[in-house]
């Protein structure tokens, strides 16, 4: 009978390489999001952008209209 104490051992041969594994998917997976959120930022300033510049035109037409 073993010990209370005592761990099982477990097969060490195929851990290491599950574990690298799941830290590179884990890594590519916070990679993928990050890239993400830069493309999102970067298209809401282009639209914001966009946005104002359609704001102004439109102000501009009115003021001409109003003349």
């Amino acid at each position: 009978m073993e010990p209370s104490g005592a761990r099982k051992e477990r097969p060490k041969g195929r851990e290491p390489a599950a574990r690298m594994e799941k830290a590179k998917q884990r890594s590519a997976q916070q990679e993928l999001k990050q890239r993400q959120r830069a493309e999102i930022y970067a298209l809401n300033r282009v639209m914001t952008e966009l946005e104002q510049r359609q704001f102004d035109a439109f102000c501009k037409q009115m003021q001409a209209g109003a003349e």
